[in-house]
Formats: structure tokens, sequence, C-alpha cells
């Protein structure tokens, strides 16, 4: 049995009062327009992964409807290893379901990925990290079908 010691832990709504509670202080001062926020469900860096992920995403997704953010980031469940996709039985679709702004995806994408996550509606759109910084022109690339330099994870 845990002890609880303060508004912040415990519960889901506890567990996401903090950033909702500094979502909504940014939104007041700066506008709803201008912010988005990048989110991690099933991330368990340094021990802080929750029993119920996609209910955490879901519960995060509503409660950050009411603002009009411009934008959710969420990373995809398969990278939870760097540099190495695994094979999930997780998703973010109900986290898509859930938000109705927009909603961009992350986590290992390739050319190919993406492109399956935006026909399939699974995202509005999909980032790139470790492609891009090795391929500066990765849109070019992509665009004339050219071949990708090959990223180096000690340069980052």
């Amino acid at each position: 049995m845990s002890c609880i010691t303060d508004k912040y832990e415990g519960s889901l709504e506890n567990r996401c009062r903090f950033a909702l509670e500094v979502n909504e202080v940014v939104v007041d001062e700066m506008g709803a327009d201008i912010l988005e926020i990048s989110l991690s469900p099933f991330s368990n860096y340094m021990e802080s992964g929750y029993s119920n992920p996609t209910a955490l995403g879901v519960y995060m997704d509503e409660s950050l409807n009411k603002y009009g953010i411009l934008y959710c980031h969420m990373v995809e469940p398969r990278m939870i290893i760097v540099e190495k996709k695994c094979h999930t039985l997780h998703s973010l679709i109900p986290m898509r379901k859930s938000f109705t702004g927009t909603f961009m995806v992350g986590g290992g994408y390739d050319r190919e990925d993406g492109n399956k996550a935006i026909f399939s509606n699974s995202a509005d759109l999909f980032v790139f990290g470790r492609l891009f910084l090795s391929n500066p022109n990765l849109p070019k690339r992509f665009d004339i079908n050219a071949p990708l330099t090959k990223y180096n994870r000690e340069t980052f």
C-alpha cells in the first residue's frame, strides 16, 4: 500500500493534474493557437510508466480537448527501445479517436509508415526525428525517391 502525500499522486486524475494545470496557465497567458503538447503514455523511462497507458493517453486527450490547443503529439508505443521498432499490442488509435484537434504521431517512422498513418486516418501528421537530423533535405529526398543517409546517434 502506497502513501499518497499530495494532490499529484495516486489516481489517474491526480497524475495528470500538473500537466493540465500548466497547460491551462499557458493557454490563459499565450493562447491555445500556439500550444502543443507531446505525450508518451507508453514510456517507462526511469520507471515512470503507468499501469494503464491507454487510459492515461485517452484521459489526457479528453482533458486537453476543452482548451483547443494547436496539436497533440503522441509517441508510438512501438518505440520502447531506442533505434528499434517493437511489435506491441498497444496502439495510439484510442487516443486518436479521443482527441478532437490535430493529432501528430512520431516514433521511428519512415516514409511508408507515415503514409500508412495518414491514409488510414491514424494521424493528421507524422514526424521524423533521427531521419531528419541525418537528412536535412528529407522532403526532397522523399520527393525524388533518393536514398537516405543513415543516422549516427552519437552525433545527435
